[in-house]
């Protein structure tokens, strides 16, 4: 699948409509107090990179974002739309942030997931990500998955 990757506002409608979806397939796994997405104010931030992938008409399939704390970032916020799976998009996507973290000086890439989410765990798994203990203000949640993978 033709991808065009591109750093964007994630205020714009058709995003907005992805995050959401993101939102209720989170929210069919987890309760509310174990589902972790920043909001779109916060995806806004100065510290936070957030990317979009659109497909050869100009729609997004797919978004995704960092959030960069000096020598580490975490991935926030991944969602591929069902009909873009399956075709490279999710790599595609996982490799620009990660090049994006790197230029700006992170040294390892951090991630929370849920264990409901077998798909995302094996697709980190494959990217190189290993389970880890927490980090940042994370608190401990029997419903959480902590995953990190260096980037040197």
């Amino acid at each position: 699948m033709a991808i065009e990757l591109s750093f964007e506002d994630p205020a714009q409608p058709e995003i907005i409509a992805l995050l959401e979806d993101g939102e209720r397939f989170a929210a069919s796994l987890y309760p509310p107090e174990s589902n972790h997405q920043l909001p779109l104010a916060a995806l806004r931030a100065p510290h936070v990179r957030f990317l979009v992938a659109r497909d050869a008409a100009g729609r997004a399939v797919a978004t995704a974002a960092i959030a960069v704390f000096g020598d580490w970032a975490e991935l926030k916020r991944m969602w591929v739309a069902p009909e873009a799976r399956g075709k490279g998009v999710a790599q595609a996507v996982l490799a620009a942030l990660e090049a994006k973290a790197r230029e700006e000086g992170a040294r390892a890439l951090m991630l929370e997931t849920g264990i409901k989410n077998h798909a995302a765990l094996a697709f980190y798994e494959r990217a190189g990500f290993r389970r880890r203990g927490l980090f940042g203000d994370y608190q401990p949640d029997p419903i959480s998955v902590f995953m990190e993978k260096g980037l040197s």
